[in-house]
């Protein structure tokens, strides 16, 4: 199976017995795991794989199939990108819930965050009142995208302009400024300095030619005969 995001440290004993049991499979937990889902919601945490277990049972079971509950969990998934768990979930969706408008609007902001295309992400999102209505039993959406947003960018840049920075996260003014202190960065001169890490470090390539005692010998020869 595809990796997933990190597992949460407060997962119940109960849940983690369900997920590495046969008893994941059985309908009459459903519930269990969709209050689970419920507490997810509101403390900021997401449980891929428990959230995956509830597509699952309704994946056998389509009459326990809880709209609300598959909105939630794909919302949730939003907030762990570029972690794979959206697309996880989507594979477990039959047909015509892919084709559901709320599943297609999702998709739509998950295709612009993974094109790196945040501000075009916050204009479709602040332009519609349906998408606030669909993300709105997520507590702290927004935050946990910024999040995920600030994160690509770390891995990117050693510097970028405020007003860039500002419209990939939709922030400006005191804000902006906020943020941009919360993650240790600095701003002067409408620049916003990032530390060097791993991954926004410029990396040195050395290029190396392989040349074989025989194709030394004929080069020597031919050097020799002129």
């Amino acid at each position: 199976m595809a990796r997933v995001s990190n597992t949460p440290a407060s997962r119940p004993e109960v849940i983690q017995s369900l997920i590495d049991g046969v008893d994941r499979y059985n309908p009459d937990n459903v519930s269990i795991l969709e209050e689970y889902l419920a507490t997810q919601c509101t403390n900021k945490e997401c449980d891929a794989m428990a959230n995956l277990a509830i597509l699952k049972l309704y994946q056998f079971n389509a009459h326990l199939t809880n709209d609300q509950v598959v909105n939630n969990i794909l919302v949730k998934a939003l907030t762990t990108l570029p972690e794979p768990d959206f697309n996880l979930c989507l594979y477990l969706l039959n047909e015509q819930m892919v084709t559901e408008e709320p599943v297609v609007r999702l998709i739509a902001l998950q295709e612009l965050i993974e094109q790196a295309r945040f501000a075009d992400f916050w204009k479709l999102y602040e332009g519609d009142d349906i998408y606030k209505e669909l993300t709105a039993e997520v507590l702290g959406f927004e935050d946990s995208i910024r999040a995920n947003i600030a994160g690509n960018v770390a891995m990117t840049f050693q510097s970028i302009e405020a007003d860039n920075l500002g419209a990939y996260l939709h922030l400006k003014g005191q804000a902006l400024a906020d943020f941009i202190k919360a993650q240790g960065w600095t701003e002067s001169n409408g620049v916003v300095a990032i530390p060097v890490n791993k991954d926004n470090e410029a990396k040195t390539t050395v290029l190396t030619e392989n040349i074989k005692f025989e194709q030394l010998t004929k080069v020597i020869g031919h050097s020799n005969d002129a």
